[in-house]
């Protein structure tokens, strides 16, 4: 049976007060990275400030040499200065409206607590280093579950937002997921559902690891058109096992535009854009995966056990079923070709000239 959700608090009014009084009260909670807002508002305006300054410099300099030079190009020379400061005076106001405006980030977080509340869930805008066994997680450093609701009660699951950085200087990268993570009664054995409406040019998977080829597995009907699903190598009877029709159709209506892990006792749905959790048709969803999706694997599983092990009790898989095996992605061999390309190409084309002059 489908949960009943209230989804007023996302859409109901609320009022510059509110917002001011609750973000009072939520400084006391470490968890709201108020101060990191503050700092980058400060950093505008003294980059803001630095700015001014070059660009008053630079408008000294100019403005006595419009007289000797062109009328019209002198302008758009001393113009351009001009433009460079209303665009930094643009971007301060941004940053500022983002966090303390009217529909920022503050009032976001409101709506997103008082969501909570009327649902049984707790809002987190913040997170260090969640420890999940999934694929995403662990990776990088900065590894941050943002905007995230956890079920207060009962079955334990988590929905929300992830970031985590990797490279370093210029080279960095900041990766963004949504995702939901959903306890399981039973350990099962490693499996995923990569999703076929996101994967890359290439056909590969958006996904941050990649999985041998010789552990796919092929499923009846056209489930195969939308998930490629991995398994470990002799635990194909245990997939088709847990991957019954009624499950495969569920996840086709319901999950089919994301990645779905399964991980020891956790099901995880992965989105490659992070949740905008200010619209209640992205609670709407992932809470329906959780009541459709979620619910028929813990019926289907509840009896699960590894016949390697042969211990219902013991409840774990066997090392061999525990994760899959990683393999290299479409995509990191065409960048490998390119840059072997960029580097020996010229030499390759240096001596097929040389080979047709003589």
């Amino acid at each position: 049976m489908l949960r009943t959700i209230d989804y007023a608090p996302l859409t109901a009014p609320v009022s510059r007060q509110e917002v001011t009084a609750f973000r009072q009260q939520a400084r006391a909670d470490p968890r709201y990275a108020a101060l990191g807002g503050v700092l980058q508002v400060v950093v505008l305006v003294f980059g803001l400030g630095i700015g001014l300054f070059v660009v008053l410099t630079a408008i000294a300099t100019i403005l006595p040499a419009l007289a000797t030079t062109d009328g019209g190009a002198g302008l758009v020379f001393a113009l351009f200065p001009l433009g460079f400061l209303a665009v930094l005076v643009l971007i301060v106001l941004l940053v500022v409206r983002s966090f303390f405006g009217q529909g920022g980030r503050w009032e976001k977080w409101l709506r997103l607590t008082r969501f909570g509340e009327a649902n049984g869930l707790d809002f987190s805008p913040a997170d260090s280093d969640p420890q999940y066994p999934g694929a995403i997680f662990g990776l990088g450093r900065g590894r941050t579950a943002l905007d995230h609701l956890r079920s207060a009660a009962d079955r334990f699951f988590d929905y929300g937002n992830y970031r985590y950085v990797t490279g370093s200087g210029k080279n960095s990268t900041t990766h963004n997921w949504g995702f939901m993570a959903l306890s399981l009664d039973r350990a099962l054995p490693h499996m995923v559902l990569d999703s076929r409406a996101n994967n890359g040019l290439f056909g590969g998977t958006n996904l941050p690891a990649t999985f041998t080829k010789d552990q796919v597995l092929q499923l009846e009907g056209d489930f195969n058109e939308h998930f490629t699903l991995y398994c470990p190598k002799q635990y194909e009877r245990d997939a088709l096992y847990v991957f019954t029709p009624d499950l495969m159709a569920l996840l086709i209506d319901e999950a089919a535009p994301y990645d779905v892990e399964i991980i020891d006792k956790w099901m995880f749905v992965y989105s490659a854009a992070a949740f905008d959790l200010r619209q209640p048709a992205v609670h709407h969803r992932l809470l329906r995966i959780v009541d459709t999706v979620g619910a028929k694997t813990l019926t289907q599983t509840d009896r699960y056990a590894d016949e390697r092990v042969g211990s219902f009790a013991a409840n774990i898989v066997a090392p061999e079923g525990q994760r899959l095996k990683r393999g290299i992605s479409v995509g990191a061999i065409v960048i490998g070709i390119a840059v072997a390309l960029f580097w020996i190409g010229p030499t390759i084309i240096d001596a097929i000239m040389l080979l047709f002059s003589r």
